[in-house]
């Protein structure tokens, strides 16, 4: 098999290019996807990726040649303060993006497999995640990976916008 098609690492606070774009990439599958009005509050959440990166864990996907970022998602931990679903003992994983041009080439599914990875590492329970309706793709892949939905866990952090969620027992 040939050279790596991309690789997952940890984001550091000091990599401003790399935060940028992560954050550049988030905002853009939102609003480009249909997901979030360009004008939208959460655009800032979205676009600010040295957040994650320093109240939770931002993993990057990378080209290994280019160093481009193809994606990244935050891993929270317990604990965190980005924590919004998970309990005792669960993980959670928020703002999964893959750049468009990425798409395609298992970036968004590898990120999802890195977090269910970490959850193990961390000896937690279960993983969970939130999730927009119109996310149809990146649902086949939570469900591709062995997560059910937990309708009871369903929910809404502001009006207007209903949240599905997801949990995998580890």
């Amino acid at each position: 098999m040939g050279a790596a098609r991309f690789v997952i690492r940890r984001a550091d606070l000091a990599d401003e290019e790399t935060l940028d774009r992560a954050g550049q990439i988030a905002g853009e599958s939102y609003v480009d996807g249909g997901h979030i009005a360009a004008d939208a509050a959460y655009v800032t959440h979205l676009t600010d990726a040295t957040v994650r990166a320093r109240d939770a864990e931002l993993w990057v996907a990378q080209d290994p040649e280019s160093e481009a970022v193809l994606g990244s998602v935050a891993f929270v931990a317990p604990g965190s303060r980005l924590a919004e679903l998970a309990k005792e003992r669960e993980g959670e994983f928020r703002m999964l993006t893959v750049d468009a041009a990425a798409r395609g080439r298992g970036v968004g599914e590898a990120l999802v497999r890195h977090c269910l990875a970490r959850a193990r590492e961390l000896d937690l329970a279960a993983l969970v995640l939130s999730t927009q309706p119109s996310m149809r793709s990146a649902h086949r892949i939570y469900e591709r990976l062995g997560f059910t939905r937990t309708p009871a866990r369903d929910w809404s952090p502001v009006a207007g916008v209903h949240l599905l969620t997801y949990r995998l027992e580890l």
